[in-house]
């Protein structure tokens, strides 16, 4: 990408838009395409084919998506699996329509199979039943990653989609219903400490295990990527190492400085009781994460407390 490319980031107020954003600010990338939900519905076919045709950017990286925790997920399943399908599959065909240099489709590590061989690598996709919980999210983010092969298989685009483990950072949603396990810990522990509580509640028993990438390592890697000129296989980014939840746990208490007890609500869902993405694709091109949890934790309470107000809508 040049410094004067125009570049359209969809989704730039979500917690990783806007640290590609801030990614590409920090490069240099000035001349970049920003449009709040107001002002372009991406659900909407006709404004999203209008916005191109007039903007007709160089580069596009998808980060829009309908995202939430397990809750979400599983309450809200008409609306994910909608809403995820018309984003995606009206931008993706827009972009191709107006000629765009190269497009990054955003997925997510959801997509692999409920019972998938640990690490996660690429090629297990579609090879077992999805989680239940999240069914029609993962279902919509194969679609788009096969849509984007598709494309190029068929009309010769430069498309390629990333598989971003689970995030955490500046801009995300502290909800404490419908966020992930991570923001929703510092809240809680947060809000503990300041009420004087003898205890955090933690859903489900604390022993699946996860791996977390610091938001602005993942736009990193996005970039990293994007660059690859070539380059268009699927690709997951991630840390290559995981924690129990009880391990985060204990490391978000020691990073807001809560002196009370943990306790499990066991009647609250575990999920998948290990998910580790296989990251060797990645590093064999040259990218590896560098912010490791306990910096990134402080990192992100950090942002909390800057913005606590706007942090819990």
């Amino acid at each position: 990408m040049e410094k004067n490319s125009k570049i359209y980031v969809a989704g730039h107020r979500g917690l990783v838009g806007s640290a590609l954003v801030r990614n590409l600010r920090a490069r240099g990338y000035e001349n970049l395409v920003l449009k709040t939900r107001p002002e372009l519905n991406l659900v909407r076919q006709k404004e999203v084919e209008d916005f191109f045709a007039a903007e007709r950017p160089d580069y596009v990286f998808l980060a829009a998506a309908r995202v939430g925790g397990i809750h979400a997920n599983n309450t809200y399943r008409a609306d994910f699996i909608r809403d995820n399908l018309l984003i995606q599959t009206n931008v993706i065909d827009a972009a191709y329509r107006a000629e765009v240099k190269r497009l990054m489709f955003l997925g997510s590590s959801c997509i692999y199979p409920k019972g998938c061989p640990q690490p996660m690598k690429e090629e297990y996709l579609l090879t077992g039943p999805l989680e239940p919980t999240n069914e029609p999210y993962a279902v919509a983010k194969i679609a788009g990653i096969n849509m984007c092969d598709s494309y190029n298989r068929q009309y010769g685009t430069n498309y390629v989609s990333v598989m971003p483990t689970n995030l955490y950072g500046p801009e995300d949603n502290f909800d404490l219903e419908n966020s992930h396990v991570l923001p929703a810990l510092i809240r809680k522990f947060h809000e503990a400490k300041i009420n004087g509580a003898p205890s955090v509640e933690i859903w489900g028993s604390g022993q699946p295990r996860r791996e977390f990438l610091y938001v602005d390592d993942m736009a990193d890697a996005c970039l990293f990527v994007m660059e690859q000129e070539g380059f268009q296989e699927m690709v997951n980014i991630g840390t290559g190492t995981d924690v129990t939840i009880l391990e985060l746990a204990q490391a978000i208490q020691e990073v807001v400085g809560f002196d009370g007890e943990l306790t499990f609500d066991a009647s609250k869902p575990d999920g998948v009781m290990k998910k580790l993405q296989d990251v060797s694709r990645l590093t064999s091109l040259g990218w590896t994460a560098p912010t490791d949890l306990k910096t990134g934790l402080a990192l992100s309470y950090d942002w909390y407390l800057e913005n606590e107000d706007r942090a819990k809508k």
